[in-house]
């Protein structure tokens, strides 16, 4: 089953309202049944077509160390100790880039909250700095990719920014706003609908290559291929 169903919205919704160890054993296999066990079917499906737009990107199927996020939360260092994630993700890396050097496919899918996604969240202090000198070199291509984007209006641009220029960078310089993300990503939000629905994983794949320009682009800024 390469999409998801009402009743793994429902067992969203329920252990979000029930986020606890007790309740979370005695659902397990609801769990297993009825997010796990799609997701991984999606993740499966999703490898040719991933191929197909880009051979340096590949899905990971296995439950541990694979594309899917683990259920568990880490609560060592947050206020919030609800020890599972409510909502199901799995996000796909360069096969050369490595995880958290790379500009990754992502898709993440929760009660109201679904969408697909592209680029690199977080990336360390180096990375980000390769990114911005990449950006203010290579202005054009990336002004064009954006309205390019934006007349598409399919995606979003994400992220959090700096209130000041970042070192070593002009206010006026003609992709000011961009260098001051601290994170590059697009995500495009999609429906409970399209993720019931039988060709979930084509519509999935189809924002995924629509999004390829702006990962190229990460890419290259990266030394990567693409």
């Amino acid at each position: 089953m390469t999409h998801f169903t009402p009743a793994s919205f429902r067992f969203l919704r329920e252990l979000a309202a029930n986020n606890e160890r007790p309740w979370f054993e005695e659902n397990r296999q609801r769990y297993i049944d009825d997010v796990r066990t799609p997701m991984q079917e999606i993740i499966r499906a999703l490898n040719p077509r991933l191929q197909a737009i880009s051979e340096h990107y590949q899905t990971d199927d296995r439950l541990n160390g694979g594309s899917m996020f683990r259920i568990y939360r880490d609560v060592r260092f947050s206020r919030n100790k609800a020890p599972y994630k409510p909502w199901a993700g799995a996000r796909f890396w360069h096969t050369a880039g490595g995880r958290g050097h790379s500009p990754v496919f992502y898709l993440h899918v929760a009660p109201k909250n679904i969408f697909v996604g592209a680029g690199i969240w977080r990336p360390e202090s180096k990375v980000l700095k390769r990114l911005r000198n990449f950006l203010h070199h290579n202005p054009n291509t990336w002004l064009q990719l954006m309205k390019d984007l934006e007349a598409a209006g399919e995606f979003r641009r994400g992220g959090d920014q700096l209130k000041r220029m970042p070192r070593g960078f002009d206010a006026d310089d003609p992709v000011a706003d961009d260098l001051r993300y601290k994170d590059f990503v697009l995500s495009q939000e999609l429906t409970e609908a399209d993720a019931k629905a039988s060709d979930f994983v084509d519509r999935i794949a189809a924002r995924y290559q629509a999004a390829a320009p702006f990962v190229d682009y990460l890419c290259a800024a990266l030394d990567l291929d693409f």
